[in-house]
């Protein structure tokens, strides 16, 4: 039997961490064609790409000063339909004059990490490094981008970044803002966001202020995805849902927040 591929041409085994590329690249064919536990550890990765495949905004005040960061970890439950529950680490941490964050799966059969480092300043972020690997059963991908390999940002510092902007975005469903960024190959990808009406909200991990953004492909009307930060520690994400053709198709909440200090930055 010939090998299953996604519709980005990618071909499994050996090429199974590609379906991180963009929200476009993520479709029913990885449930119709292959083995359940490799379809399942492709939808896991919706984590990463729209989490972390975000970007930089476009702003109508991109000179707006941007808000601070401040040190977390935390944990995430993921819940894709159809397939097992997953739990996502995630921290924040300042290492010297640069910022560190990564976000951690782990189950039976497989494993994956992102992590980026970044600069910040009061009204930019600016991305330094970021390494990725995943496997399956053993099987599995490496990938490094160094600052001359990213155009814009990676897009573990892009959803910093648009946590950042997210509290004094003026995007709106009329004139959303333009994303861009970069997947793990270095090749970029947009998408277009504006700002929820969502100020408060109670998750597994407790109840807390937020700033709400919706993002959007154009090309795919029929989807999109709404991520919820935490107010006061940029980056931490409350809830994220994607919805395709109406149906929650992916949910993201956090179930456990340990704040490691106040804003360093």
């Amino acid at each position: 039997m010939a090998p299953a591929r996604f519709t980005t041409g990618c071909t499994l085994p050996s090429e199974i961490y590609c379906f991180m590329i963009t929200l476009k690249d993520l479709t029913l064919s990885t449930r119709q064609h292959t083995p359940s536990w490799k379809a399942w550890v492709a939808s896991v990765a919706l984590l990463m790409l729209p989490i972390g495949g975000l970007a930089m905004a476009d702003d109508t005040f991109p000179q707006a000063i941007l808000q601070p960061l401040a040190p977390f970890e935390a944990q995430y439950r993921l819940e894709v339909r159809g397939w097992p529950t997953a739990t996502i680490t995630h921290q924040l941490i300042k290492e010297n004059q640069h910022w560190l964050s990564e976000m951690r799966f782990s189950i039976t059969i497989a494993r994956g990490q992102e992590r980026s480092r970044f600069t910040t300043d009061e009204v930019s972020t600016h991305s330094l490094t970021y390494d990725s690997s995943y496997s399956v059963l053993g099987i599995g991908e490496s990938y490094q981008l160094r600052a001359d390999d990213i155009a814009s940002l990676d897009r573990q510092t892009a959803i910093i970044d648009l946590a950042r902007r997210a509290g004094n975005s003026n995007c709106t469903p009329e004139a959303p803002c333009d994303l861009q960024f970069v997947d793990h190959r270095g090749r970029e990808e947009h998408f277009q966001y504006y700002r929820a009406d969502i100020d408060r909200l109670k998750v597994p991990g407790g109840e807390f202020d937020t700033h709400s953004v919706i993002l959007f492909d154009t090309e795919k009307p029929d989807r999109q995805l709404r991520i919820s930060f935490h107010a006061d520690y940029p980056g931490l994400i409350l809830e994220a849902l994607y919805q395709k053709d109406g149906k929650r198709d992916t949910h993201i909440t956090l179930t456990r927040l340990n704040s490691l200090g106040d804003s360093t930055d």
